[in-house]
């Protein structure tokens, strides 16, 4: 039987998970039919016939009928090393085009027009980088946003939004946002703004939490930039979209969100 060792250093060798499985269990026996390799290693037959085919391509096993029907033998192990050192050669040589060519691309990007710039984040470490870049600009903004309190308190630390909210004060940064009508976005500012100046107060207007739940939230800040996070526990991630026409784009869109808001919280 095969070890969890060598299953992994298979994998590290190159093999995806499934097909280190089929080979080091025909390794382990020499050969077998796909019936019993598919039961052995508890994959479907299906699956196992693709990986069977594929590791017969790179001659890591030989394909033979038996009574019939095909049978699968394992080629010595000097194919596995003479197949990875082809996979070196083959990156080898990729990166050597990729390297040639690498002027011409620059070049061809570098004439694209209008590209906006997007950064990807994940977990919680990723999150927290996108409230930082949030009070990293060097001059006072309006931040617009569409934000849920409860969602930011329940993934960030008080004193990590405390130095958030000191940092915006320090900058001048004003807020205007749309949030849920619950008693934590209610009494978030009372909470978290405590000793902060009182033009640097959120201004909020809170609509009906059943009728537009999210478990996000969008923020347009600086004078470019747009991030949007998505809180579900699962798929934490977020993103900022450095680019002048989404941001003047978004900027519209919550001017008509804040004043349905307005008039959502007469009735």
């Amino acid at each position: 039987m095969l070890s969890d060792t060598l299953l992994s250093k298979l994998r590290q060798a190159g093999l995806s998970d499934k097909t280190a499985s089929v080979y080091g269990f025909l390794t382990s026996v020499g050969g077998a039919f796909p019936s019993r390799i598919a039961l052995e290693t508890h994959l479907n037959r299906s699956t196992v016939y693709k990986i069977l085919t594929d590791l017969s391509i790179k001659g890591l096993v030989n394909e033979i009928e038996k009574g019939k029907k095909l049978y699968y033998q394992v080629e010595k192990p000097q194919k596995f090393l003479r197949y990875a050192e082809q996979t070196v050669d083959r990156a080898k040589d990729a990166f050597e085009v990729a390297n040639k060519i690498f002027p011409e691309l620059e070049g061809l990007y570098s004439l694209t027009p209008n590209k906006p710039k997007i950064k990807f984040f994940e977990d919680r470490d990723g999150l927290r980088s996108i409230l930082e870049d949030h009070v990293s600009e060097k001059k006072p903004y309006e931040m617009l946003g569409f934000a849920n309190a409860a969602q930011l308190e329940r993934f960030f630390k008080a004193d990590f939004i405390r130095k958030y909210v000191k940092q915006k004060e320090r900058i001048g940064v004003t807020t205007r946002g749309i949030v849920p009508n619950t008693d934590t976005d209610r009494t978030y500012t009372g909470r978290m703004y405590v000793g902060i100046k009182k033009h640097i107060w959120l201004n909020l207007r809170h609509i009906p939490a059943k009728d537009f739940p999210f478990n996000g939230e969008i923020t347009i800040y600086g004078t470019n930039k747009v991030s949007i996070i998505n809180f579900e526990e699962t798929h934490l991630v977020g993103i900022i979209i450095e680019d002048k026409a989404i941001h003047e784009m978004m900027v519209r869109i919550f001017e008509l969100a804040w004043r349905g808001a307005e008039m959502l919280e007469k009735k």
